[in-house]
């Protein structure tokens, strides 16, 4: 059951990057970020939302170790701390921000408190 639902935890992560990876204009608009004079930001989209998650989420699929999934669980909680520091600082549209950090953050605790004991 464990390794299932970090198997899926893991495609979930490169599904998230592919949109950014694939799609950036539809991802940057999802996300209420507006191009400017450059395609510079579709570039940031590509990488950091895209190329970043994709390559991460495969890289834990290919080392299939449990300390993998523990620190995929400490990049999702760290996009988590970051999206509710932002509801705090920023005043984002809150529906949107709790939805994308709620689900960073039960990947978060899920990854971590379901792969600690294992990795010992």
């Amino acid at each position: 059951m464990i390794n299932a639902l970090n198997v899926a935890a893991a495609l979930l992560t490169i599904a998230f990057g592919l949109f950014g990876f694939l799609a950036p204009a539809h991802t940057a608009n999802a996300l209420d970020l507006v191009p400017t004079k450059s395609t510079m930001g579709l570039s940031e989209m590509r990488a950091s939302v895209g190329g970043l998650f994709v390559v991460t989420g495969a890289a834990v699929l290919w080392l299939n170790n449990p300390m993998a999934y523990v620190m995929l669980g400490i990049v999702y909680s760290g996009a988590a701390l970051g999206r509710f520091v932002s509801v705090a600082l920023d005043h984002p549209p809150l529906a949107k921000a709790l939805i994308f950090g709620g689900i960073e953050l039960v990947l978060a605790i899920w990854l971590i408190l379901a792969n600690m004991n294992r990795a010992s």
